[in-house]
């Protein structure tokens, strides 16, 4: 149930880079001209401000346009949801602890969206007590403390991330998302 967030691996960059440049594989690479992830916008945030400064929020920059005309399509088909993306990689790529991949520029983790008990879109907390959002552990039921996971907006997401990265020319490669939990995606 460590799954809390979505995984994504996007492919076919190595001829379409005009800034960044990948090298290699997710999982043995390295990145050149990485550039980093805005903070925020209208609808979403970083997970950590902490995390920025130590550099874990780089990606290629065709990721990165991916990654914003994503969360600007969202902002009109989901105008009340508020989102949340996480661990990137560094600059330059290479090794980023505790991930096997991350390497080079083109995975990306973001949290689950979610409500609160009143049913409102909120952010996952993140901070250094709950590792940054990645000790969180949702029940069976998509439930941790007064938050339940929004499969309605996560769908959203992952559909608006397929679109921007068919727009650009790349695709996603893969999602990955706890197997208990996947049916209630799957059922949106």
């Amino acid at each position: 149930m460590k799954y809390l967030l979505l995984f994504f691996v996007f492919l076919s960059l190595r001829s379409y880079a005009i800034e960044s440049i990948c090298y290699g594989t997710t999982s043995n690479g390295y990145l050149a001209h990485g550039v980093k992830l805005p903070s925020k916008g209208n609808n979403y945030v970083s997970y950590s401000s902490f995390a920025e400064v130590a550099g874990r929020t780089y990606v290629h920059s065709k990721v990165r346009d991916v990654i914003i005309d994503a969360y600007k399509h969202l902002e009109i088909d989901q105008p009340t949801k508020i989102f949340k993306y996480a661990e990137t990689g560094f600059k330059e790529g290479g090794a980023f602890k505790p991930h096997k991949t991350h390497r080079n520029g083109l995975s990306v983790d973001f949290m689950v969206p979610v409500v609160n008990s009143k049913g409102h879109s909120v952010h996952l907390p993140s901070h250094l007590l709950n590792q940054f959002g990645y000790g969180i552990e949702f029940n069976k039921d998509g439930k941790y403390e007064d938050y339940v996971i929004d499969y309605q907006a996560m769908a959203a997401h992952l559909v608006a991330l397929d679109k921007a990265a068919k727009d650009r020319g790349i695709g996603v490669w893969r999602v990955i998302f706890d197997p208990q939990l996947q049916p209630k995606l799957l059922a949106t």
